[in-house]
């Protein structure tokens, strides 16, 4: 973990974001552990990212945990739906990375029970359908990434084959950062949204082998 919390003090924030693909996310709940790895990451540079909420250094009590040490979790909610973030910089610097979606590993009947019976992809491939299949709560916010109920378990992460660079999702309007480049996705994983299905890769689903 040491390495982890290391990457997140020294590294850029798409760094970061392509860092955290493969990385097993972990939550520990009443219910028991629900779990998966991440395979889809958005980078959010505030404050000169005018996709960011803390663009031009914008600082509201909402925002209050995007201010804080890197690894904080940033929860906010964006059409009835909670969206879970991490911050990537070092305290005063509001930078992020958003978690898009999970291939799920454990827990899955829980978490299938959260998504209200949604199965298969539809269970976690898009930001607020992991955070309801995780069971990840508002009273995360200003938690640690390292250290609370909902973590990063280094030792259990994989390694994508190919990560692809691609424009965010739902940034309409914002000149540069409109297109910019600050998604980044594990190649032919299915949990992957807006993908051809031909892209997927039945196989491995993305991942390099020895990891298996």
């Amino acid at each position: 973990m040491n390495e982890t919390i290391n990457f997140f003090k020294t590294k850029t924030t798409e760094e970061i974001a392509q860092f955290l693909l493969g990385m097993y996310l972990e939550h520990e709940t009443e219910s028991g552990i629900l779990a998966g790895y991440i395979v889809d990451t958005e980078a959010y540079l505030g404050p000169e990212d005018e996709a960011a909420h803390s663009f031009g250094l914008r600082n509201t009590p909402r925002l209050k945990a995007m201010y804080d040490k890197p690894g904080t979790i940033y929860l906010y909610t964006m059409h009835t739906h909670l969206i879970l973030n991490m911050v990537t910089q070092e305290k005063g610097t509001p930078q992020g990375v958003m978690i898009r979606a999970i291939e799920p590993i454990e827990g899955i009947e829980k978490m299938v029970e959260n998504r209200n019976g949604r199965q298969d992809i539809e269970l976690s491939n898009g930001p607020g359908k992991l955070v309801s299949a995780l069971g990840i709560n508002q009273a995360l916010y200003g938690q640690s990434i390292f250290d609370s109920p909902l973590r990063l378990v280094p030792e259990k992460r994989k390694t994508p084959k190919k990560i692809i660079p691609l424009p965010r999702i739902g940034i309409p309007n914002k000149g540069i950062w409109t297109e910019l480049p600050l998604r980044y996705i594990v190649s032919g994983n299915p949990y992957i949204s807006k993908q051809k299905r031909s892209d997927i890769d039945q196989k491995a689903f993305g991942w390099k082998e020895e990891n298996k």
